[in-house]
């Protein structure tokens, strides 16, 4: 069966392109010991455009996508954020995008093997149609589609489950970590017993946090630290003036702090975040993609002692000088994935909120003419709206709801 949409490839000149493909329906596997299962065809309706396509996008130009492509192919369809039309089954679902031969894919092993669905060996969103494992299609909550329409403002906030699970993961795993690394000692200042010190030290470890990093992770990942400690101290650190939309958007939904890193020296960044949160953080997420995230928070000591660092940027290199780091007794961590279950909550948690706010909207005939351009001049440039997504098929989305 054959289809439009965009694919990768690689290319120096043209690593994305719009044009027809021929879908391609092998047999996956959702969890290590159940069976591999052929695709059901499903008809993308709304797609956000997330950072990773745009790093897929530059590995094809240095000629890198190989290892990325399905099976037999020299090409990969992308997109992996949205919600999608199932005709078998008359029904709206978001695609689970990740699976394998694992006991969790988002977790998996060396021996072990995972896809995902537009980003690592299996096609994606940015199609007419493709073919997903129909155990992979997770329902939507009930109220938001009139006849055979989704509403308009329900679909922009389905480009985020994939990020928002992403952070309830973090969540989970700061949790996780960070009361078994205060409990004992949270035990010794409460004069408690250790199971209740670590229902203590799970709030504990949030009571000065900086998020160094506002893009739409940052924000997530302040929402729902939020939510689940409400006495918890958060300071967002970006770049953007406080009046900007973004900004305001953040600092309400996560009830937080600012500041601007309009910093000359990393030293005087770290001084201002200490000064927000009251005393040094006890827990610092980075998730800026920059160098400097680990400067501020160990060698200029925006993290304190027995702090919590969760690394969640892809590319900068963490180092620190291991007499302060053993003494102070920090607790690195740095992990990208989500379970099943994080998504389904993030559906839920999602069809709730206010997050439809910031997403802007690209014509799909403006994308298909010139996807690079779209990339370059429209979606991931300075003036871009805070998320970008495209009605892929208009006949299943209710604009006025």
């Amino acid at each position: 069966m054959k289809a439009y949409g965009t694919y990768l490839q690689n290319d120096p000149e043209r690593p994305l392109v719009y044009g027809e493909v021929e879908l391609i329906n092998p047999p996956r596997q959702r969890l290590r010991g159940e069976p591999c299962k052929e695709g059901v065809l499903v008809r993308p309706v709304m797609v956000g455009f997330c950072g990773t396509d745009h790093e897929l996008m530059e590995m094809g130009r240095k000629g890198l996508l190989g290892p990325k492509f399905p099976a037999g192919q020299k090409r990969l369809v992308n997109g992996h954020e949205g919600v999608v039309w199932v005709p078998s089954q008359n029904r709206f679902a978001i695609v689970l995008i990740r699976g394998g031969d694992s006991v969790d894919p988002t977790r998996y092993t060396e021996d072990e093997t995972y896809f995902e669905y537009g980003c690592d060996q299996a096609d994606g969103l940015f199609c007419d149609s493709m073919y997903v494992n129909p155990d992979m299609l997770l329902q939507i909550p009930d109220g938001y589609v009139h006849g055979v329409k989704l509403d308009l403002s329900f679909a922009k906030k389905m480009v985020f489950p994939d990020p928002f699970a992403c952070m309830l993961f973090q969540l989970e795993r700061m949790e996780d970590l960070g009361s078994a690394h205060w409990f004992r000692q949270t035990a010794r200042r409460h004069g408690c017993d250790l199971e209740t010190a670590r229902r203590i030290a799970t709030d504990e470890i949030f009571q000065r946090t900086v998020i160094f990093g506002l893009g739409t992770t940052g924000m997530f990942v302040g929402d729902v630290i939020r939510r689940a400690h409400p006495e918890a101290k958060i300071v967002f650190v970006g770049r953007s003036g406080e009046d900007s939309p973004k900004v305001r958007f953040a600092l309400e939904q996560a009830r937080a702090g600012y500041v601007k890193n309009d910093f000359d020296n990393p030293a005087d960044c770290a001084r201002a975040i200490v000064a927000a949160l009251g005393g040094r953080a006890t827990t610092f997420i980075g998730v800026s993609g920059a160098n400097v995230e680990h400067q501020i928070a160990f060698a200029h000591g925006a993290l304190g002692c027995n702090g919590l660092y969760n690394s969640f940027s892809l590319g900068p290199r963490i180092a620190f000088d291991t007499m302060p780091f053993g003494f102070q007794n920090h607790l690195i961590f740095g992990s990208i994935n989500f379970r099943q279950d994080h998504m389904e909550k993030a559906i839920e948690m999602l069809a709730r909120s206010r997050y439809d706010e910031i997403v802007g909207l690209i014509d799909r005939e403006e994308f298909a003419a010139d996807p690079m351009g779209a990339y370059e001049n429209r979606i991931y440039c300075k003036a871009a709206p805070m998320k970008t997504a495209v009605i892929w098929n208009r006949d299943y989305v209710d604009i006025d709801r």
